[in-house]
């Protein structure tokens, strides 16, 4: 349903920090950053595997955090995820395991980024 989303940053250089760490486990990287003479002298950035679909831009006002789930097709990565976002300074907000409240085999992470976001890596595979 969604192509694409994106969430403003107070420090693009922390955020970018941040997410280029923590994205290392789940195969997903900086794949372009748009020219400032045609984003107003924003710094904007896309994240993906083969397209952006994950956007960062720099702003002034944040606004309050937003959530935002990332697939992933194991349990493993979704381990390393949480180790590296951690290790990046993100603040735990729930860690890696089951989430049998949600459905069986609902295994997942979550990490506030710099901003306050709460970033979610989820598994639906059983092991």
């Amino acid at each position: 349903m969604l192509d694409h989303v994106g969430i403003l940053v107070a420090d693009w250089n922390k955020a970018k920090a941040f997410y280029d760490a923590a994205f290392v486990p789940l195969g997903i990287s900086l794949l372009m950053q748009v020219p400032e003479e045609y984003t107003g002298g924003a710094k904007v950035g896309g994240y993906g595997k083969g397209h952006p679909d994950f956007w960062l831009t720099e702003a002034k006002d944040t606004g309050p955090g937003r959530h935002y789930a990332f697939a992933s097709e194991n349990r493993a990565a979704i381990d390393a995820f949480y180790a590296a976002a951690m290790a990046a300074g993100g603040r735990d907000n729930g860690a890696p395991g089951l989430r049998p409240h949600y459905s069986e085999n609902y295994y997942a992470a979550f990490v506030l980024d710099p901003d306050g976001n709460n970033i979610e890596v989820v598994c639906h595979a059983p092991e």
